[in-house]
């Protein structure tokens, strides 16, 4: 009996781009030269950093390359590509923690089977910032591709490996993208158009480390993600039904909309009375966000701005006879402050805080619902609501088993805003993308585009 002889597992180059990032960069090298496997050799690319990232990679150990100014972390990317010597590139950004085994699985994938192209991961579900908007963000990213498809519709360069032939062959990232951007997303349908095999692994996980700020969020989402990738799909016309453009996805902006357009209406019809017991519902989901604040030097400034929030809807609530919201919702920020101030009695003791809490809220809400008018914009406002809950359902109950129920509940206006953002991101790439080729500059762009593709070919 003929015993087939064990394949060749192929050599891997980690390439990491970095721009002012020495804190993330430090933990991103350490982890990685503390796997079980080690990669050939780590490329660090140096986008113009000013606090000294490159430096500190080299005292790490990787070999580190200088774009000599600030050229985008696609242009980096392709630099660090032609240099390394792996068969294949392994992208890492430079905020990010391997697992112990996270290069062996790259391995043994690509040599487990030849027909293999690229390869993508996941965030784990262990980010390093501990702040609400940042676990909330890096975990809402590991949801959408934990629940995605194998047979991957695109790329990833946040964990992401592909053929070193295969990547040169097609230019390698899109440098018209000068910030980041889309264009591992716009690499990605390259490759499916051309009937490349990627592979979605969601074993093959890493820790994120960014804290996210509110601002940067909406700029990120909007600006860097959602309009490109709208000028994307109209220039590929191609929307897969995967990650976060899955038709549930696409519903639930239509109902995101659908709730503001039917809360204006209600607001329209009957003012403070609609609109004293929202303010007050919104104070007390949002729980687990606001409190967040009340700690550190400035809890005092917080604590008093809550208090202040909290005493105008009391005033609102009197003022317009809406008195049926004053003594569930002091009665519900007592809870809160109890919970807040009592978190590290024991974990038993939080989750049964916690748990009355969290019930508190629900019949909070199912409790002011009663007291508005009986109208069909109520009813509908409280029908759509409801379908959006049940539609992202999974991605609540998601949060709620790995952050608890107000967690939970405290991302619930978070995500409406998520789908009323996409929409509007939607439209404002719709809009551009036309006027781009009304002017004819899409098709300027394009060619600007391939000429500055054209050297990623010189490295094959």
């Amino acid at each position: 009996m003929q015993i087939a002889a064990p394949r060749m597992k192929p050599t891997v180059s980690v390439v990491i781009p970095v721009y002012n990032s020495e804190a993330t960069l430090r933990q991103c090298l350490e982890h990685l030269w503390a796997g079980s496997n080690l990669p050939l050799e780590c490329v660090v690319v140096d986008d113009g950093s000013t606090d000294g990232s490159g430096e500190l990679a080299e005292k790490l150990g990787a070999r580190v390359l200088r774009t000599g100014g600030r050229r985008g972390p696609a242009h980096a990317r392709n630099l660090g590509a032609r240099a390394a010597r792996g068969e294949v590139i392994f992208f890492l950004d430079a905020d990010v923690c391997v697992h112990a085994d996270t290069v062996g699985r790259v391995e043994r994938a690509f040599a487990e089977d030849p027909e293999l192209d690229a390869l993508i991961g996941s965030y784990d579900t262990s980010p390093g910032a501990k702040d609400f908007l940042s676990q909330y963000k890096n975990l809402m990213h590991c949801f959408v591709h934990q629940q995605a498809r194998r047979e991957a519709c695109t790329f990833w360069s946040g964990c992401g490996a592909i053929r070193r032939e295969v990547f040169l062959q097609h230019a390698g990232f899109d440098e018209s993208y000068e910030r980041p951007a889309i264009e591992d997303i716009e690499l990605g349908y390259r490759l499916r158009a051309a009937g490349h095999k990627m592979i979605l692994d969601k074993d093959l996980q890493v820790k994120h480390l960014k804290r996210w700020t509110f601002w940067g969020l909406l700029k990120t989402d909007i600006l860097d993600r959602g309009i490109p990738w709208t000028e994307l799909i109209l220039r590929d016309h191609y929307m897969p039904n995967d990650l976060n453009l899955e038709i549930s996805q696409r519903v639930s902006v239509a109902l995101a909309f659908s709730l503001v357009a039917v809360a204006i209406a209600a607001a329209f019809y009957w003012g403070a009375y609609f609109l004293v017991p929202l303010m007050a519902l919104l104070v007390l989901i949002l729980s687990r966000y606001w409190l967040e604040f009340a700690h550190g030097p400035r809890s005092g400034l917080v604590l008093a701005v809550f208090g202040g929030l909290v005493g105008a809807i009391v005033w609102l609530a009197v003022e317009h006879r809406v008195k049926h919201v004053v003594y569930p919702l002091i009665l519900g920020c007592l809870l809160l402050l109890l919970r807040d101030r009592t978190e590290k009695r024991s974990q038993r003791w939080n989750r049964a805080v916690e748990l009355v809490t969290s019930l508190y809220i629900v019949a909070v809400v199912v409790y002011m619902g009663a007291r508005l008018p009986y109208h069909w914009i109520i009813f509908a406002f409280f029908v759509i609501g409801a379908l959006l809950l049940v539609i992202n359902q999974r991605f609540y109950r998601f949060l709620a088993a790995r952050r608890g129920r107000l967690f939970a509940l405290a991302a619930v206006p978070f995500h409406i805003l998520y789908h009323l953002y996409n929409g509007f991101s939607l439209a404002a790439g719709i809009l551009h993308y036309s006027w781009m080729r009304l002017t004819g500059k899409r098709e300027k762009a394009s060619q600007k585009s391939a000429v500055s593709q054209t050297p990623a070919l010189k490295g094959r």
